[in-house]
């Protein structure tokens, strides 16, 4: 385990403890800090309290990090879209709803599991929780990922994508009528202050570049082609949102009056990159999935 402490300010004063924390541990949801007070793992002046705390300046906060249990990933026999492959990478069409990579709540039926049943080498360089994963799609979006069999090709694929060769084109649907062909989101993105389970636009985020351009626009949705410059997490649904088009049916940034799509409208259709063995250039594309097809379809009966 580690061992923190923290003397609450006093612009901390009054603050919810299970707030200061989740600010502390910006890679950890309020949620976890809070069974972290339950569980005994947090003090204030040497004394257990509950979540709802109010903090006074000169508080003394002591709290450690119980090791997170090591999962055991399962290969599992998961039917897998797989788009190309060689000795060194896959290239695999991951459908809507399916997790990347396990995850608390999330131990099987992701795409790993069924990587691993599939595969008998993937790099490791993600760690054992992540095997060949250079990147990654929300559950709720479909497309286009490349997945790494040995340590060479993913270094390669991960210096690619840090210099900005690799393309990335996204489908998607928002809500409103964007008034305009092309655009450029050029603002940084970090974990929500407010609410620690989102990202947003915040000064001190990371940058984050993205391009658009309208395939379709009616009265009230506009049907996009999106261009990534990086790869923040969210990045789509939080640049989208940000310029007031948030994604149809986006559960965590969009508006609560959507499309029932169970998730953001949102496909990963072409990918590109150079190989890392062979350095020669490869691009891929997918068409997007049928439920796509069939909200577009809707739209375009009640207009």
């Amino acid at each position: 385990m580690s061992a923190f402490q923290h003397v609450v300010t006093a612009e901390q004063e009054k603050q919810r403890i299970d707030k200061i924390l989740s600010e502390l541990n910006a890679e950890n949801s309020r949620s976890q800090v809070q069974t972290w007070i339950a569980d005994g793992y947090v003090t204030i002046n040497g004394e257990r309290v509950k979540a709802n705390y109010k903090c006074q300046a000169g508080d003394e906060i002591a709290w450690t990090i119980p090791e997170a249990e090591p999962l055991e990933l399962t290969p599992e026999n998961i039917p897998l879209d797989i788009i190309y492959e060689d000795r060194d990478l896959l290239v695999v069409n991951k459908p809507k709803g399916m997790v990347v990579h396990p995850s608390v709540g999330h131990g099987s039926g992701t795409l790993v599991n069924a990587l691993l049943y599939h595969c008998d080498d993937l790099s490791g360089i993600n760690g054992v929780e992540r095997p060949g994963i250079v990147h990654r799609i929300d559950k709720d979006t479909s497309g286009l990922l490349v997945v790494a069999k040995n340590d060479l090709t993913h270094t390669d694929l991960s210096e690619q994508l840090a210099s900005k060769e690799i393309k990335r084109k996204y489908e998607a649907i928002v809500h409103g009528e964007i008034p305009h062909e092309t655009g450029v989101i050029d603002a940084p993105i970090g974990r929500d202050p407010k609410d620690r389970q989102k990202m947003g636009i915040v000064d001190q985020g990371k940058p984050a570049v993205t391009h658009f351009r309208v395939i379709q626009s009616y009265p009230d949705y506009t049907y996009i082609e999106c261009q990534l410059e990086t790869g923040r997490t969210h990045q789509i649904r939080v640049h989208m949102k940000y310029i007031g088009y948030p994604l149809v049916g986006d559960p965590k940034y969009g508006p609560r009056k959507t499309l029932e799509t169970n998730g953001q409208v949102l496909h990963a259709k072409i990918l590109g990159f150079r190989h890392p063995r062979r350095n020669e250039w490869m691009e891929f594309e997918v068409e997007a999935p049928a439920y796509f097809k069939e909200v577009i379809n809707y739209i375009e009966k009640i207009y």
